[in-house]
């Protein structure tokens, strides 16, 4: 029993060595999930954004109509709406008046996420561009 006592006392700092050692670790791969999760959910309303503006354009709207539609929808789905300049926003077959029928509209549209974890905006870019397009006939 007395060598059981010697050998538990050298083990005393074991648990404090691991937990330095895996911490980071963990750390690393929970703030990985969370940047996961916000790029995901943003990249979700964006292609949401694209589809309603190419929407837009199909029915008869003018690029500056699919334009205003992309900003609010932006601004309604919490997105900042200034970090949408027009080179962001690119519309394949720029007509100013009416599209012919039968047509193709692409509406490309490009946010960029900010990164919030430290180390993840160095892995994957800082800010990373989420980009989503959708290609509608013109009705």
């Amino acid at each position: 029993m007395l060598w059981y006592h010697q050998f538990r006392k050298t083990e005393k700092g074991q648990a404090v060595v691991e937990m330095a050692l895996i911490l980071p670790i963990l750390l690393m791969l929970l703030f990985g999930i969370i940047e996961f999760g916000r790029i995901l959910n943003t990249y979700m309303i964006v292609t949401d954004i694209s589809r309603e503006a190419a929407r837009r354009g199909a029915v008869g709207g003018a690029d500056s109509e699919i334009r205003n539609t992309v900003r609010n929808l932006a601004a309604d789905s919490g997105l900042d709406s200034i970090l949408l300049p027009d080179g962001d926003i690119v519309i394949t077959d720029p007509s100013s008046v009416k599209r012919a029928r039968g047509t193709t509209l692409k509406v490309q549209v490009s946010y960029p996420v900010d990164i919030i974890a430290p180390v993840i905006g160095t892995l994957v870019g800082d800010p990373y561009i989420v980009k989503a397009q959708t290609t509608m006939r013109v009705e």
